[in-house]
């Protein structure tokens, strides 16, 4: 789909001097530990790939296309690919605190994707803010099982919160505990609650950041258990669990006629 010129615009705040909150918006360690897997060739003109999932269709090729740290990255399809682009841009402020904005362009008219982008964005985003205040200059590894159903995205969210067993929205200081199964356990305090959406700090299986969330991803809902879990321990739980939680998605996946 060609691009209109319709783009995306979103700016954050942060805790950390400019070199800190570069390494995290423009190197794979740092976009990996709040975003998906990367892997960054840090040139201009560099290979960048994005993992959105273990399968081979999930691998995501790119490339950078402007590289001018501390404070602009592009990434791009590639030489004369078609397609959509996200600028990164960092702003340092004078009390180790900076804003990172965002523009990503080449979305289509109608594009369906737009409005599901948004909303993601505005996720990893804030989780780009709890990795720099909570675990700057760390690595997470992730484990971000998602199922796509056929269901609307409320109806989504009570299958989800049904599962777990949470019967209501819980409040921002609460501590919440589920699990998968006897050894796939996610346990922390709940930071932020936003619609079919927990956001958590946690501590169980490791110290890191969790997501439950039920989300329109245009036309299905996009359920999630995303983690991001540090040090060794966070890497090991986080190979551990991925597959068990996705596994306890799909088998929760409402049937269709």
């Amino acid at each position: 789909m060609t691009g209109t010129g319709r783009a995306i615009d979103l700016s954050v705040e942060v805790i950390g001097d400019i070199e800190t909150v570069w390494r995290a918006v423009a190197t794979g360690p740092g976009i990996s530990s709040w975003y998906v897997p990367h892997t960054v060739e840090e040139r201009s003109g560099g290979t960048a790939t994005a993992s959105f999932g273990p399968e081979p269709e999930m691998q995501i090729a790119g490339r950078v296309a402007v590289w001018e740290p501390p404070q602009r990255v592009v990434f791009d399809g590639g030489e004369g690919v078609d397609g959509l682009t996200f600028e990164w841009t960092v702003e340092p402020h004078g009390d180790n605190t900076c804003t990172v904005r965002l523009h990503n362009a080449g979305f289509g008219d109608g594009d369906p994707q737009y409005d599901a982008m948004v909303n993601g964005w505005k996720l990893f985003m804030a989780n780009l803010q709890l990795h720099l205040e909570h675990f700057a200059g760390q690595t997470a590894t992730s484990a971000l099982p998602m199922a796509m159903w056929p269901v609307t995205p409320g109806e989504g969210w009570e299958i989800l919160t049904g599962g777990l067993g949470i019967s209501g929205m819980p409040a921002v200081g609460d501590r919440l505990d589920v699990a998968a199964d006897d050894e796939t356990k996610l346990g922390g305090t709940v930071i932020e609650t936003g619609p079919r959406r927990i956001t958590l700090l946690v501590d169980s299986p490791a110290p890191g950041t969790a997501f439950l969330t039920s989300e329109d991803g245009g036309g299905v809902t996009m359920v999630s258990v995303w983690l991001y879990l540090y040090g060794p321990e966070g890497a090991a739980a986080a190979e551990h669990d991925d597959a068990r939680w996705r596994a306890w998605l799909a088998d929760r996946a409402p049937q269709t006629d």
